[in-house]
């Protein structure tokens, strides 16, 4: 037989290995005992181990995996949640925590990519949240909310390590939309399912854990889907094109199907920004389109139903607009003004609500409001750097727009959108809506960097080397 030799460095490598296989073996039965008898619970395991090795594998095409298909894993990655309420965390932890690694390693690689106004403000509004956390009643959900607010930057931070071409930001775009496959015939199947009851009643969620959330990662690929539509460089033959367009009008009916107003105005605003600054015959489609959607009895009821229930006289029902404007007001009167800078920690509305809320019973309501969250929460403070996290990403489009009008102008609009919605929304806990949008951001700022980069670099080519001053003979 013959003899092996092996040098210390193998022998370290062979000897880490056994200690992990054995380590492993003996976790193995007590996480599955932990786990239960739930399938989804078990399978996360063998998951995780799949996902580790992608990374060590590729980090780049690990994000790119999840980037595809996240938005098709809100109810699996539910259905692996371990723990108390409060604390609870599965394999949707696991992977956040991926991603937050990639985007470390990915700046510690290449740190100068990252424009330092976008690390500035989002480190900023992330130590405000951390100081956030150490105060808040509720720590186990303010950690997760700060952790939620990490993982936003990591995917903003990494969209400047996998877009710097145009020809990236294609693929990226190609990779969003492409992620709404699996959810919109998920959505089509539940129609069928359970539309046998009234399509009217029916609110389309698809593969989200909220019909809100649905709607409005609609809105956003339905924003960079007009994009393909309108973009020279993608260079659709006529049948994609026809067939591409029928896909858009079939986002667009099952955005309506979410049943959720502000989404509705959402898209309506992307088409009225659009027509105002690229074609103003939009401006008429969307008057007619609107005309037409205000025929169907469901859309009719949703929208009348803000005409009635506006008061509270005699304990009469709100609706749900009237509902927030009152939980929202007695928020914030009963704020000390000794917390309008601070607040009173993340995630600490839900917790005050039953002392201010007099609708609210033993229910820890939210506050279906960004702004109102974040300055009951964290402040004035926190509310600001919020804000300036914006302010960058829009200067930064605005400077792109100078380049390529259509890309920044539909970016400019889904930021725009993401604002208005913002007012009343939970936007800040929906993760995986909040992953693509925060990505999209990341690739137009990292596209203008970009090019701000080459050009000062074609500069300096033009001008050349510095001339050497004269000396004296």
């Amino acid at each position: 037989m013959k003899k092996i030799d092996l040098d210390s460095s193998q022998l370290l490598v062979l000897g880490a290995a056994v200690m992990v296989a054995v380590v492993v073996g003996m976790a193995l039965p007590v996480v599955a005992g932990l786990l239960g008898d739930s399938y989804a619970r078990l399978a996360a395991l063998p998951v995780l181990f799949l996902l580790g090795g992608v990374f060590l594998f590729n980090k780049r095409l690990l994000l790119l995996m999840v980037l595809l298909l996240r938005a098709s894993g809100d109810i699996v990655l539910e259905a692996t949640r371990v723990g108390a309420t409060g604390a609870s965390t599965g394999l949707g932890g696991a992977i956040n925590a991926l991603v937050i690694l990639i985007a470390l390693l990915l700046f510690i690689e290449r740190p100068r990519l990252l424009p330092r106004k976008a690390a500035v403000v989002w480190l900023i509004l992330i130590a405000v949240e951390a100081v956030g956390v150490v105060v808040t009643p509720v720590p186990s959900f303010g950690v997760k909310m700060a952790l939620a607010f990490c993982s936003y930057f990591a995917v903003f931070v990494c969209a400047f390590y996998t877009v710097r071409t145009q020809d990236d930001f294609r693929f990226m775009v190609r990779i969003i939309v492409g992620s709404s496959v699996i959810p919109v015939i998920y959505g089509l199947i539940s129609i069928a399912l359970k539309g046998a009851g009234g399509i009217s009643t029916l609110r389309v969620q698809s593969t989200f854990t909220h019909p809100n959330i649905f709607a409005f990662y609609l809105t956003l690929v339905i924003s960079l889907g007009l994009y393909v539509l309108k973009s020279s460089t993608f260079k659709l033959s006529s049948i994609q094109r026809v067939s591409f367009t029928a896909y858009v009008g079939l986002l667009a009916v099952m955005l309506l199907l979410t049943q959720t107003r502000s989404a509705w105005l959402a898209c309506f605003l992307l088409f009225v920004l659009y027509g105002a600054l690229f074609e103003r015959r939009y401006l008429v489609y969307i008057l007619v389109l609107c005309c037409l959607a205000m025929l169907i009895p469901s859309v009719q009821q949703r929208i009348m139903d803000l005409d009635a229930g506006n008061s509270m006289a005699n304990y009469a029902k709100l609706n749900s607009f009237a509902w927030r404007v009152l939980l929202w007001d007695s928020a914030l009167k009963w704020m000390s003004a000794s917390r309008y800078f601070t607040g009173y920690g993340v995630e600490a509305f839900g917790f005050y609500a039953p002392l201010f809320f007099p609708m609210a019973g033993n229910t820890e309501w939210s506050a279906h409001n960004v702004y109102v969250q974040l300055f009951f929460d964290v402040g004035l403070l926190g509310l600001l750097a919020y804000f300036a996290v914006f302010y960058q990403c829009f200067r930064a489009l605005l400077k792109y727009y100078k380049r390529d009008r259509l890309a920044a102008g539909i970016l400019m609009c889904a930021l725009v959108q993401y604002l208005v919605v913002s007012a009343s929304d939970n936007m800040l806990g929906y993760l995986a809506f909040n992953w693509y949008f925060w990505t999209a951001m990341g690739m137009g700022w990292s596209l203008c960097s970009n090019l701000e980069r080459q050009e000062k670099v074609g500069i300096q080519k033009s001008i050349g080397p510095a001339t050497a001053p004269l000396t004296p003979a």
